[in-house]
């Protein structure tokens, strides 16, 4: 039997996992990931423990099966999340700023001008969310940084880049085109990084990585590491690698991963579409010479609102205590979440932190906290789904749902009520690091065509809408009055 090996750097975890070539997960390490936020509105991850927790995982789970008979290692990677670091030491010059890190708002504000002309070129809005402006924060605010970008002896990359430098042999400067088309400095009809783009955030070319198709060969990880000699043949960005995990390859396929933040990605087809909805435009994979583009909404707090609940208010011990405490509710009695704890993101793009709970009364307790949660994500999916029908003129049918909140039945069930869409589970919600296995098969031969992958994908559990359209119209509109405001 052979075996595929998959890294999936995340927000809050650095995993690796082991899957047979025909899908099966066989193997599973993970390790938790340090938080910092220095400042209000500021997150940040050392880059070095990201090293450390991943070479960990890797050598725990390559450890529980022949490793001779692993051919392939495929990486995916929370995007936009920025490390820089020396050329010729390989030293970190500071913490990776994370994807939710809003350092950069105030500055992102005065780009509204030319925001038409960014999101032509990027498929992306000015936000702080993207690479661009924090690798710009970067140059300007630590003088080792800006001075190493003068003498060319400075890399940039996201988490993929950075890990495929450290860990490949000849230390290859590298990225695929999916994380490329997060940094706000790519053009994505032309796939390569725009020279205009680069003058306007003052970034010399010199500090950028080679970008590659995402079933490309990203070089050889050094025996040094993990006792073998182990290609890497595939890579793409956490909610790429889930669309690809969840078999989206036609046009109209649509998956939602709801893990830190929630995630829907709805595949466009061989050319880009441009959001009239502030969705994001950007590069869904390229595989085999073709290159596919996705319609992109991205929600900041999914998880992270239920980590609130649990860390913060102290409401529950465990995620899994939502579910009962949602079903113990007939309604929501007009308790609404606008989960703006560091902002909105699409379709308001709201860069302002503050979350807000409305509806409260003497006899609210912690389940009506907990469904606020729940259905606050349920909604801003809604929200995201009207936009891509609009934007894309595609009729969704069906929304494939994958990551840490896909084990809970009753959020499942609301969602496709507000969607209005048949909610379907796989089997393996775990979808990211099987998207990046498949990319690993795919570049090393193992698939040779998208065809030869239908086998692999089962559906565990579908939902129907069930709830009176009345009702699912009255709850969703008492949130948008909660939502507008929070934005007045």
């Amino acid at each position: 039997m052979n075996y595929l090996l998959a890294i999936d750097q995340g927000t809050s975890s650095t995993r690796a996992m082991i899957y047979t070539v025909h899908g099966e997960l066989v193997a599973a390490s993970q390790y938790p990931l340090t938080q910092y936020y220095p400042q209000t509105g500021w997150v940040e991850h050392d880059p070095e423990e990201i090293w450390q927790k991943t070479l960990i995982a890797m050598r725990n789970v390559i450890s529980q099966v022949p490793a001779d008979h692993i051919v392939s290692c495929g990486l995916t990677n929370q995007r936009e999340t920025t490390v820089v670091w020396n050329k010729n030491t390989g030293v970190c010059l500071a913490r990776a700023i994370v994807w939710q890190d809003r350092r950069t708002a105030e500055y992102c504000r005065t780009l509204v001008a030319d925001e038409s002309m960014i999101q032509e070129k990027t498929g992306l809005i000015p936000d702080p969310y993207f690479s661009a402006t924090k690798l710009k924060w970067l140059l300007e605010n630590n003088p080792e940084i800006k001075m190493l970008a003068d003498k060319g002896d400075l890399a940039f990359g996201t988490i993929d880049s950075f890990l495929i430098w450290r860990l490949t042999t000849e230390h290859l400067h590298l990225t695929d085109v999916t994380n490329a088309s997060r940094t706000m400095l790519f053009n994505i009809k032309e796939e390569q990084w725009d020279l205009d783009l680069l003058n306007y955030f003052k970034i010399p070319d010199s500090v950028l990585p080679k970008v590659c198709a995402s079933d490309s060969h990203f070089g050889i990880i050094d025996k040094q590491w993990l006792g073998i000699e182990l290609p890497i043949t595939g890579v793409a960005g956490d909610q790429q690698a889930a669309l690809i995990g969840q078999e989206c390859f036609k046009m109209g396929m649509v998956k939602a991963t709801f893990g830190t933040g929630a995630f829907l990605l709805l595949n466009t087809g061989g050319k880009p579409v441009l959001s009239q909805h502030k969705l994001l435009t950007t590069v869904a994979y390229k595989i085999q010479g073709q290159t596919t583009y996705g319609l992109e909404g991205s929600i900041y707090h999914a998880g992270t609102a239920v980590k609130w609940l649990r860390d913060s208010m102290k409401l529950i011990t465990h995620a899994d205590e939502t579910e009962t405490l949602a079903n113990s509710l007939s309604g929501n009695e007009g308790v609404y979440l606008v989960s703006a704890f560091t902002g909105l993101g699409a379709p308001h793009w709201l860069s302002a932190p503050g979350a807000s709970m409305v509806g409260l009364s003497l006899s609210s307790n912690r389940a009506h906290f907990a469904r606020a949660v729940l259905e606050g994500v349920c909604y801003q999916t809604r929200e995201v789904c009207l936009c891509m029908r609009e934007d894309s003129q595609l009729d969704l049918s069906l929304l494939r749902v994958d990551g840490g909140m896909a084990v809970n039945r009753w959020f499942l069930q609301f969602l496709a009520d507000q969607c209005q869409l048949e909610v379907q589970k796989p089997k393996n919600i775990e979808t990211t690091a099987k998207g990046a296995a498949i990319l690993a098969a795919l570049g090393c031969g193992v698939f040779n065509s998208l065809d030869e992958l239908h086998a692999i994908w089962n559906v565990e559990q579908a939902f129907i809408p069930e709830r009176s359209l009345e009702q699912v119209e009255l709850d969703y509109h008492g949130w948008r009055h909660a939502l507008q405001k929070i934005k007045e």
